[in-house]
């Protein structure tokens, strides 16, 4: 064996690079013994290709027939043109006698090519690594599932569901946000529509955080990654049939403007084992209710089995950079630790018990199977309100958590209420008692936060708290405020608000007020929410006069209103003691 390779190595010292290229591509041609392996030969001229310098037309084409090899595509050369061949499209590249590149066209079935200016810069900058990725996308973005006259079908179906949503994208809608950007992806009927080229796939962008910063100087955005959730329109199998369009079913607009569909047994359609998928990028955390709620939209069944369930903050970390940072308590409870400005450290407690009730388990789902263009507007909501949750949820354990052993100023536990609203129970300052944040999210765009045992009299204080945490998106943030203000009352017991409140507690005249007793026995006084000025978002800057409401004009708010709080108020975690057994506010008797 050694003297073989010896004189292997004699033979060849003296050749180049080009020599041994076209060597091994000679070998690769001959007729092939099914019996042998081609393996080593093949990954030879993967690596020879690696170092090889692209100097002339010849060894472009061998770079460009080897990346379509890689990526099971066939390949064709006519002159100076190489077609990289798939079943529903195909890469036109268009080559210089130097091994430069003129020009690159993609080509799906049916159409003309059209020109690709990211294609062509990869390849004129020979980053074919890069080249190879992006083609990898293009033959994933074009891999519809089937036979030949099946994939035409859903391709047909597929261009035409695009088509429709191009229509409703460019009809007229009043924007809800100042940032006409993060209005359409957070507001609009289907988000921010990227349409689909030929060489980039049809993408929904439908959320995005907000990245405001306070106007107070004691006080600043935490900053956190803004992150943009899309979705990519395709198509995928499915165990049943479903009717699918082969043409446009919106027709016409109603008298508000908005977009009128028919439905798929009055237009041309085709019944095929496969439906439309929204491809989650990245995939999202979703509740079991959420996850029905798309069954509900799309009359499409979504498999159990393939849904691997557990509670919504473990889905959460799982997701998030900062789970490596969490402390565990014992075997179920989860501590984070999160730094604010002004050097403020929080702890958020999870407790695993109370997060592992059946309302509050989830799923990870990376796609969502639907069957007609009319039911993105309803899916996109869903995917809004369940992100709305989970960045609330994740903002008290992000990324930029303290070390082993940090000294927390300030602890807070957190824990749900209902499928769409939790509660942030914390020590007052200055005092043994405990005070409870219950943040309420009945859609995407709302949120309403009501305090419970803080001991303020401000009937704005709830307003306020709510346009934060709207806002900012950020659990921490909000209790930040919130927490400067009670130091702040705490620190001047005889302000004019203060007193306001003894005069109003001390005429007999004035309504009586709703007492519970907290874990020591302290009577705590709570006020009716009132409306807060947009422009008001100093810490102390309410003037509002503190009033006091009877009992039975509370409970209605927390327990029926639709508007303030749709979700009734259980007694669950440190609320008990508050409670009497029909689940209503105890009073101090």
């Amino acid at each position: 064996m050694k003297s073989i390779i010896s004189d292997l190595h004699l033979k060849f010292a003296e050749k180049t690079w080009n020599e041994t290229f076209q060597l091994v591509r000679r070998c690769m041609e001959k007729p092939k013994d099914e019996s042998k392996h081609y393996e080593p030969l093949v990954r030879s001229l993967e690596r020879l290709q690696e170092v090889f310098n692209v100097s002339s037309m010849n060894t472009m084409r061998s770079r460009l027939e080897m990346i379509a090899s890689q990526q099971g595509m066939g390949f064709h050369i006519t002159e100076a043109t190489c077609y990289l061949t798939a079943d529903l499209f195909y890469l036109e590249v268009v080559l210089l006698p130097c091994g430069g590149v003129e020009e690159v066209k993609v080509a799906p079935h049916g159409g003309s090519p059209v020109p690709s200016e990211s294609l062509l810069q990869l390849l004129r900058s020979k980053e074919f690594a890069e080249f190879s990725m992006k083609l990898a996308g293009l033959v994933n973005q074009y891999n519809i599932p089937g036979d030949n006259e099946n994939k035409l079908k859903l391709f047909t179906s597929l261009q035409c569901l695009g088509k429709d949503l191009q229509k409703i994208s460019q009809l007229h809608r009043v924007p809800e946000d100042s940032d006409p950007e993060m209005d359409v992806i957070n507001n609009g009927r289907i988000g921010l529509l990227i349409a689909g080229k030929e060489d980039c796939p049809l993408t929904i962008q439908f959320y995005i955080t907000p990245t405001d910063e306070m106007k107070t100087s004691d006080l600043k955005m935490i900053d956190t990654e803004r992150v943009i959730q899309a979705a990519q329109v395709t198509v995928g199998v499915s165990d049943a049939t479903h009717k699918l369009q082969m043409a446009s079913v919106l027709p016409q607009l109603d008298p508000q403007g908005s977009p009128v569909f028919l439905p798929l047994s009055e237009a041309p359609h085709e019944s095929l084992p496969a439906c439309f998928l929204l491809k989650l990028q990245p995939a999202i955390p979703m509740m079991s209710s959420f996850v029905n709620k798309f069954k509900q939209t799309t009359d499409v069944a979504i498999p159990d089995v393939d849904l691997q369930w557990a509670p919504l903050p473990q889905l959460l970390m799982r997701r998030s950079s900062a789970n490596s940072h969490g402390e565990t308590l014992d075997e179920e409870d989860t501590a984070f630790t999160v730094p604010l400005p002004g050097g403020v450290m929080h702890s958020y407690i999870l407790p695993g018990a109370a997060w592992e009730v059946p309302a509050q388990r989830g799923t990870v789902m990376d796609s969502i199977p639907f069957t007609h263009p009319a039911h993105i507007p309803g899916l996109l909501e869903l995917l809004r309100h369940q992100c709305a949750i989970n960045t609330l949820l994740r903002s008290c354990f992000t990324s930029q958590c303290a070390g082993t052993g940090s000294v927390c100023d300030l602890h807070f536990e957190v824990r749900p209420e209902t499928e769409t609203s939790f509660s942030v129970t914390f020590h007052r300052p200055d005092t043994d008692s405990l005070a409870v944040l219950l943040v309420n999210v009945p859609n995407a765009r709302e949120i309403i936060c009501t305090l419970f045992g803080a001991g303020i009299k401000d009937p704005c204080t709830d307003e306020y708290l709510s346009n934060v945490m709207r806002r900012f998106m950020s659990v921490p943030v909000t209790l930040r405020t919130l927490y400067c203000k009670l130091e702040e009352i705490t620190s001047a017991p005889h302000s004019p608000s203060h007193l306001a409140t003894t005069e109003a507690e001390n005429d007999h005249s004035a309504p009586s007020s709703t007492a519970v007793t907290d874990t020591n026995g302290a009577l705590t006084t709570y006020s009716h929410s009132a409306a807060v000025p947009e422009d008001s978002f100093s810490v102390a800057g309410s003037a509002c006069c503190a009033i006091s409401v009877a009992k039975s004009e509370l409970l209605p708010e927390i327990n029926s209103s639709p508007v303030v709080n749709p979700y009734p108020f259980t007694a669950v975690g440190v609320f008990s003691h508050w409670m009497t057994n029909d689940g209503q506010l105890s009073e101090l008797i």
